[in-house]
């Protein structure tokens, strides 16, 4: 049997959810899909510049995930970026929160 998912705190969801290379047709992009916990890792880590120890609870993950939802997003992002594809966000096991100190779940999302 295998073991259940936990679902990660994200306290900030997007407003937009969907990126394209100016100039080429939605035909003839390839698309990457960015989940909600791979968001918020970036911009805990990147945006918020915390550190790793400190950006896990927040997500109610350890430090461990925490850097491999980290190494996962970078390399989405990137492959995005250099290649020229489309990035979505959506999905993840996540519980979409206003204060993550509190953990007040607002809307889980699975």
């Amino acid at each position: 049997m295998s073991r259940p998912c936990k679902f990660r705190n994200v306290s900030h969801r997007p407003e937009a959810v969907y990126f394209k290379p100016r100039a080429i047709p939605m035909t003839m992009l390839d698309e990457v899909i960015l989940t909600f916990d791979e968001l918020e890792s970036l911009r805990l880590a990147d945006l918020e510049e915390r550190y790793q120890e400190e950006a896990a609870p927040r997500m109610g993950v350890s430090r461990q995930t925490f850097g491999n939802i980290l190494k996962s997003a970078r390399k989405k992002v990137a492959d995005a970026l250099v290649n020229s594809k489309a990035l979505r966000i959506e999905g993840g096991n996540i519980n979409i929160s206003d204060d993550t100190r509190t953990n007040k779940c607002i809307r889980r999302i699975k």
